[in-house]
Formats: structure tokens, C-alpha cells, sequence
């Protein structure tokens, strides 16, 4: 038995040769993050103002702005680095896996963590990640296409084309193999191509956003301009007007809105990779909150893909049944059927039914294959499962020895009675059988054997003269989350359909326990039988299908996107691939899933448990949500900011928000959309509504009119404010302390009300978040600072506030609130609510 390297060897090669993979040329360094930062606009209108102070006279002005210019970077280059580090984590889970052999185990580890000398087991649908030779071959086909664009397989043989290489596919077959080379070394490194990586933007988002920030950025700049000169003009002071402009275009410039796009996809994907699902494509995040139909396998995913035989029956009907617990000595009679299940299955099994074999054969007094071995007997030929023959079997024999072969084949039950040319009596006796022990949700396999003489083997199984032996049933237990997360698909709307190979008994069971309800059951045969309109017409009254073929699946996703669904489907096999491209959200099995199948998906299940489907589904809800809120904010916040910078101009008052007040808001801004919503927790009813429709806009109009409302609110209290003071002879220091403390309480305001779709106030106060307490509380501090540190309260030009003026200030924002919170509870409410239904 091959006990490939030690770990510490494994360890001592991958430090000195380096990990498996190739070099990235287009990592995002931390000078690069800076140059970009350095590129944005807001920034360029900071250092204007700075220069322009400096150009004045004013040195403490320009510093302090050119010290925000430098926050600003800081903060940006940190939120970008942060981004750029989960989007590396991403990238290392998303590379392909190996399963290698280590210390005489099988261990299923990261591509890039495979060293040479690793013994590597090669599966049907494996992306090979390294170069190797094949040590046990079992009739390994490989698409080398990617290095040589032969689109047909390699044969591959262990004497006459021994090598395999790195990002070629194996189409067939397996082998076993020791890996020769890794990363730069490989074959795959010398030529130079490189692999494709995460996609780390959504594209639809990112282009809607791009418009939205085009469109409010000429709106400001014009505004700007015509400010400038009707400031110029009138009053003659050209520097005071540039001020002014300068002031305008940073109130007016959402810059924001990528940044926040940038950290709530990143982290998003971050988030949803906590609960075992990688985000390959960070769109999907978007279309998760659209879903209206999960398409799931059964065995691995809605159950444990922890088999066990529960029941053996023989072909005169005789049963035994094990107990749930211990080990089980088999009866005398039973023992052939149970041996010859062995004989059927992999030496060193991989599947987990063929793992159940070995274990009840373990659990006897003497291991047959094991004596068989030993008297020389070996796997003489494998005759593997493939369509349409759905049955395995292996020719066990010793060279030159009388008596010729045995061949043990095990398989679908109905295509082990045709292996056995057997009578419709017979068929009828095995049907009746299997579904006794199906409808207990067992999977049925049936077991049959035949004798050779020393004769060259056939080419096919068909040729044999098969005797069926029996029946064996397997368990496999629902995973316990199963049943809950059924229920929160029903409450979400989201309509959850099985599809399975198993007998459609078994299928019946096991989606009545898991909570899966249909009025049928729909078989594949029945399926192939169904034109397009027939077949749109059963999948509209069936959830639950049953020996289906993996092309098939394909034809349930094409009928049910046509039927107007949005639709999640599972899958872990190379023919799942198609059904898994086709589906809007494409969900590969990440423990028992093919690389081709993870290459084709959207979505990796880490840990190929249905309910972390369900988990990620409420996590893409709570993103988008908090997406759409920080939108929300950053529209209304810059309401109020624009018109009290524009407001003096136009009723020619002393100017009260200059570049310096600007940058101070835009520093409490910036975290508490990236930082802030970004954290915010899951609304109550998120489970519990429709979809979302997937033709819905982030920048819908709703969002933008409750914004608008929100922010015109704000800025007519704050403006009352600022009118009512001229009126009655306040000084312009003192009218702009009162509006910019008022303003900064408006913006905390206006944080709270977006914190949920629904009126609570005390939801909207008491609702945990960290993070929102730790920026409030820098705010109010610096806030405070600015009314009582004669330095900043000089940098501002403040007047010092009375305590009539902090409780007027306070009366406004809890005006405002009151306002705002009542209109989520009056017939405006459609304004501020979470999804449009699908």
C-alpha cells in the first residue's frame, strides 16, 4: 500500500520549492492603491483648496486640508488593501484541490499545497494540478487541449505515455500517480500560460454605479462652475468664489459610491465564504436575493453522504436487517451477496457506498478479498459505470489458475436484471422488492455474478451470463439542518426541487422527511418522453425527480428559466457542468465536486451541506440590503451638505461650509457607509418576503426619491436655521457653528433611519452594531472638540454655542427623526420598503 510523503517532508519541499501555483502578475500592490487613490477627484479638490488657501495667505488652512488630502489616502488605501487581502483569500480557496496520499492517508488539500513526490489519486472530472507519472493506471483519458489544442482525450498507459500535466483535465477513468514537477517547474509554468482567476467586480452593479456617479458628477461640477462665476461677478473676489466652488463640488460629489460598491462586494463574498460557500463570481451576490427555485441533489447535500447498508435481500426474497448500532455478523446465507458487493467495489474505495461494503466486509469473521489476494487472485479487468449500462463490475481471476474468472457486478437494479436476461416474472419479483425497500429510503442496488473460463475477457458486460444474487440497501441519513432550512425556502418564496439518480421511492422518502413538497414524482424515462410544453407543464406541479441523467438537468434548468424562474442548481460531476453554466446561480459541491463542475459554477459548496445554501441566500438578502441602504444614505447625506454650501450664494449671505467643513463631513461620511451599513445586521423579515425581482435597479427611482425626501427635509430644518439667524442679526461665525453642529446631528439622523426598512425607534436605536457606536462616538468627540478646542474652533471660525444653541441644534435632529420614522408608518411607506416582489 502507498504511503506517499510524511507531512514534514510535504512541509520541508513546499518551503523550498515554493507552492504549486504561478506567478500573478496583476496583484494590487500598496503603491498601486495609492496611485489610484491619488488619481480620484475628490482628492484633486482637496489639494485645489489647500493650494488656494496657500495662494490667500491662509498656511493653517492649506495644511489642514492637505493633512485630510493625506487622512483620505490613508483611509481609502486601507479599505482597498483590506479588499484586496479577502479577495486573496478567495482566490487561495478557489484554486483547484488534489487528493494526495500523506503518512498513508488520503487528504484532499489545495492545489497549491501539492509538492513533488506526492503520490496523487486522479478522479474522473479532476483538473490535474501538477505534473506527474502514472504509477496504477485505470483507464485514464486526459484533455490536454489546454496545452496542446488536441480536442480529443489522451489515452494514457503506464508503459507507453506515463505523463500527465498540470490544468489538463481527466475526462475518464483514473490513476494513481507521483507528482514530478509543480508551479514555474511544470510544463504548464514553462509555457507560460496563465490560469483564470475570482472575477472581483459585478458587472451590472459596477456599470449602474459608474452612470449614477458620471451623472452626479457633471450635475455638481456645472453647478460648481456657475456658482464660481456668479460669485466672481457680483462680488468680485475671484479667490473667495474659487473657495466657494470648490467647497460645492466636493458637497456635490458622491465618490463614495464605488468605494462602497468595492468593500460590499469584497467583504460580501468574505462573508458568504464564512458559512462554507466561496463567491466565485461576485455578482452572484446580487442574483442570490433573486432566487426562485434551488435545484438540489439529494445524496451529499440534503443528506450526509454517510452511507451504511442497512438491508440485505436475496433473490428467493430472504431479509436481513442490521441494527442501527454495532457491529453486525451476517448469516451464513447472506455472506456471498455481501462478498460479492465487495468484489464489485474499488480496492481502496473512494465512494462512499463502496466504503459501506468495505465496512460490513471489516465486520466479519474473515475478509474474502483479502484471502482472495492473497492466493493470487487479482482485478484481472474493470468494467466501469458508464451510460447506458448504469453497473460496475470487475473480473477477479489468478493467472493460470483452473477455473477461470469470477466477475461481480453491482448496479441500478433494473439494469442488473437486464445484465441477467431476466424473465418478467423476475423483473416483476425484483421491481416489487426494491421498492419495498426503497420506500423505507434506502438505495437500492442490485448485485449479480458470473463465471469465465480463462478465455480473453469480452469488451462488455452484456456478454456475460449473469446470475442475480440480490438486493442491498443502503442508508444514508438527512443532515439535520435540512428540515429547517426547507422551511425558511418555503417563507422566502423560494421554491426548493430535488433531483436525484435514485429510485423514485427512495426519492419519495426522502424529500417527504425532508419537508420537500410535490404533488409527483418525475422520472427521467417519463422525462425523455416529454416534448418542451408537456414537460414545462409536470415541472410546474413536481419538485421532486428521480433517476435522472446528468443531461437532463440541463433541460429542468432551460424549462424552468423559460417559465420566468431564477434558478440555483447544484452539482458535482463533469456532466453537470452545462446544467450548472446555464443556471443563473451555479452551485458546485466543493468536498465531493469535480474541478470541471467548480470551474463552471458561480458558487462553491465547501462543505456540500444544503443548508448553507439557505445561509448564504439570507447572507446575499442582508448584503443587498445594506447595499441598498448605504446607497440611500450617501444620496440624502449629500443633500443637505450641497445646499447649505449653496444656499449663501444664492440669498448672498457670508459663505458657511468651506473646503476645510467639507472635508471634516466627508471624513465621517466615508467610514460610516463603507464600515457602518456594511455591518449592519439582517432586517426581521428576511426570510419572510418574496424575492427580489431581478429587473429591480439599485438606483431605483424609489431609492432615489425616499433619499431626496430624506435629505430635503434635512436641509430645509437646517436652512431655517441658518434664515431665522440672519433674520435676527447673528453673527456668520455663530450661524455657521449652530447649522454645521445641527447638520452633523441631521447626519446621524440620517444614519439611524437608514439602519432598517421599517419605522421602530426603538429598533432603529437599540439594534446592535459596534461599529456604528465606535464612529458615533469619534463624531460627537470631534464634534465637541470643535465647540470647546480653541484650535479647531479657530480652523472652523466658530462662534462659541450657548446651551440654547446645543438643545435648538438637538430639537432640529430629533425633529428630523421623528419626521422621517413617521413617514415609514404613513401611505408613503411603499418609499422605504426592502424588495420589490419577484
Amino acid at each position: 500500500m502507498l504511503t506517499g510523503l510524511t507531512q514534514a517532508e510535504a512541509q520541508a519541499r513546499l518551503s523550498a520549492e515554493g507552492p504549486n501555483e504561478l506567478p500573478r502578475t496583476s496583484r494590487r500592490t500598496a503603491l498601486r492603491i495609492v496611485g489610484e487613490v491619488v488619481r480620484e477627484p475628490m482628492l484633486a479638490l482637496l489639494l485645489a483648496g489647500a493650494l488656494l488657501y496657500f495662494l490667500l495667505g491662509d498656511k493653517t488652512e492649506a495644511i489642514v486640508l492637505a493633512s485630510f488630502a493625506c487622512f483620505s489616502i490613508m483611509i481609502t488605501a486601507v479599505q482597498e488593501a483590506r479588499t484586496e487581502r479577502v479577495l486573496e483569500t478567495l482566490r487561495d480557496l478557489a484554486s483547484p484541490r488534489a487528493l494526495v496520499v500523506r503518512d498513508g492517508e488520503h487528504l484532499r488539500i489545495a492545489g497549491r499545497e501539492v509538492v513533488r513526490g506526492d503520490i496523487l489519486i486522479i478522479e474522473e472530472g479532476d483538473r490535474i494540478p501538477a505534473d506527474a507519472t502514472i504509477l496504477s493506471n485505470n483507464d485514464l483519458h486526459v484533455d490536454e487541449s489546454l496545452l496542446t489544442g488536441e480536442s480529443f482525450p489522451v489515452t494514457k498507459d503506464v508503459e507507453t505515455d506515463p505523463a500527465v500535466f498540470s490544468a489538463t483535465l481527466a475526462v475518464r477513468g483514473g490513476a494513481i500517480c507521483e507528482v514530478t514537477a509543480t508551479g514555474p517547474s511544470s510544463r504548464l509554468g514553462q509555457i507560460g500560460k496563465v490560469l483564470g482567476s475570482i472575477e472581483t467586480e459585478a458587472p451590472q452593479l459596477r456599470v449602474e454605479t459608474r452612470q449614477m456617479v458620471r451623472l452626479l458628477a457633471l450635475v455638481g461640477i456645472s453647478i460648481s462652475i456657475l456658482a464660481v462665476l456668479l460669485q466672481g461677478v457680483l462680488r468680485g473676489n475671484w479667490l473667495e468664489a474659487a473657495l466657494a466652488g470648490i467647497a460645492l463640488g466636493m458637497s456635490m460629489l458622491p465618490e463614495e459610491l464605488p468605494v462602497v460598491l468595492t468593500v460590499f462586494m469584497a467583504m460580501g463574498a468574505w462573508r458568504i465564504s464564512k458559512l462554507n460557500v466561496l463567491t466565485r463570481r461576485a455578482a452572484m451576490i446580487e442574483t442570490l436575493g433573486s432566487a426562485t427555485v434551488l435545484c438540489t441533489d439529494k445524496t451529499g447535500t440534503l443528506t450526509e453522504n454517510r452511507m451504511s447498508i442497512s438491508e440485505l435481500r436475496l433473490a428467493d426474497g430472504q431479509s436481513f436487517r442490521r441494527p442501527e448500532n454495532g457491529a453486525t455478523i451476517l448469516p451464513d446465507a447472506f455472506l456471498p451477496l455481501a462478498e460479492l458487493g465487495i468484489m464489485a467495489s474499488a480496492i481502496d474505495p473512494f465512494d462512499p457506498m463502496e466504503k459501506a461494503f468495505h465496512a460490513l466486509g471489516a465486520e466479519q469473521e474473515g475478509d474474502r478479498v483479502s484471502q482472495l489476494r492473497g492466493d493470487g487472485h487479482q482485478i484481472r479487468r474493470l468494467y466501469p459505470l458508464e451510460k447506458p449500462v448504469l453497473a460496475m463490475a470487475q473480473a477477479w481471476g489468478a493467472p493460470d489458475v483452473p477455473g477461470g474468472l469470477t466477475i461481480a457486478t453491482k448496479g441500478a437494479p433494473e439494469t442488473i436484471a437486464d445484465l441477467c436476461g431476466a424473465s418478467d416474472a423476475q423483473r416483476a419479483e425484483i421491481r416489487e422488492m426494491v421498492e419495498q425497500m426503497a420506500a423505507d429510503g434506502l438505495r437500492v442496488l442490485g448485485v449479480a455474478i458470473a463465471k469465465w473460463g480463462n478465455t480473453p475477457l469480452p469488451a462488455t458486460q452484456h456478454e456475460f451470463d449473469f446470475d442475480f444474487v440480490g438486493l442491498v440497501g443502503l442508508s444514508d441519513p438527512l443532515r439535520a439542518s435540512v428540515p429547517a432550512a426547507i422551511r425558511d425556502c418555503s417563507t422566502a418564496g423560494i421554491r426548493v426541487i430535488m433531483i436525484t439518480g435514485d429510485h423514485p421511492e427512495t426519492a419519495r422518502t426522502t424529500a417527504r422527511r425532508a419537508g420537500i413538497a410535490s404533488v409527483e414524482v418525475l422520472t427521467g424515462a417519463e422525462m425523455a418522453l416529454l416534448d418542451g410544453e408537456a414537460l414545462a407543464h409536470r415541472i410546474a406541479r413536481c419538485s421532486v425527480f428521480a433517476r435522472i441523467m446528468p443531461e437532463q438537468k440541463l433541460q429542468i434548468v432551460e424549462a424552468l428559466k423559460r417559465a420566468g424562474e431564477i434558478v440555483a442548481m447544484t452539482g458535482d460531476g463533469v456532466n453537470d457542468a452545462p446544467s450548472l453554466k446555464a443556471a443563473h446561480i451555479g452551485i458546485a459541491m466543493g468536498g465531493r465536486g469535480t474541478d470541471v463542475a467548480r470551474e463552471a459554477a458561480s458558487m462553491v459548496l465547501l462543505d456540500d451541506d444544503f443548508g448553507s445554501i439557505v445561509a448564504s441566500i439570507r447572507m446575499g438578502r442582508r448584503i443587498y440590503d445594506n447595499l441598498r441602504k448605504a446607497i440611500r444614505f450617501i444620496i440624502a447625506v449629500h443633500v443637505p451638505i450641497a445646499g447649505m454650501a449653496l444656499i449663501p450664494l444664492l440669498l448672498g449671505y457670508p459663505l458657511l461650509l468651506g473646503p476645510v467643513h467639507i472635508a471634516f463631513l466627508e471624513m465621517v461620511i466615508d467610514p460610516v457607509c463603507s464600515l457602518v451599513f456594511e455591518a449592519e445586521t439582517e432586517e426581521a423579515n428576511i426570510m419572510s418576503r418574496p424575492p427580489r425581482s431581478p429587473r429591480q435597479r439599485l438606483f431605483s427611482p424609489r431609492t432615489m426619491l425616499w433619499s431626496l425626501v430624506q435629505g430635503t427635509l434635512a436641509l430645509g430644518l437646517c436652512s431655517s436655521l441658518v434664515i431665522a439667524g440672519h433674520h435676527f442679526g447673528e453673527s456668520a461665525s455663530h450661524i455657521r457653528a449652530t447649522s454645521f453642529v445641527t447638520l452633523i446631528l441631521s447626519i446621524l439622523v440620517l444614519i439611524l433611519v437608514n439602519r432598517s426598512f421599517g419605522a421602530s425607534l426603538i429598533r432603529a436605536i437599540t439594534r446592535p452594531n459596534p461599529t456604528l457606536l465606535l464612529v458615533g462616538a469619534v463624531v460627537l468627540s470631534l464634534l465637541v472638540m470643535s465647540q470647546f478646542w480653541p484650535a479647531m474652533t479657530s480652523l472652523f471660525a466658530f462662534a462659541p454655542l450657548h446651551r440654547a444653541d446645543w438643545m435648538i441644534a438637538g430639537g432640529i435632529a430629533l425633529c428630523l427623526f421623528a419626521l422621517l420614522e413617521a413617514m415609514k408608518l404613513s401611505p408613503a411607506r411603499t418609499l422605504t420598503s426592502a424588495e420589490t416582489p419577484h
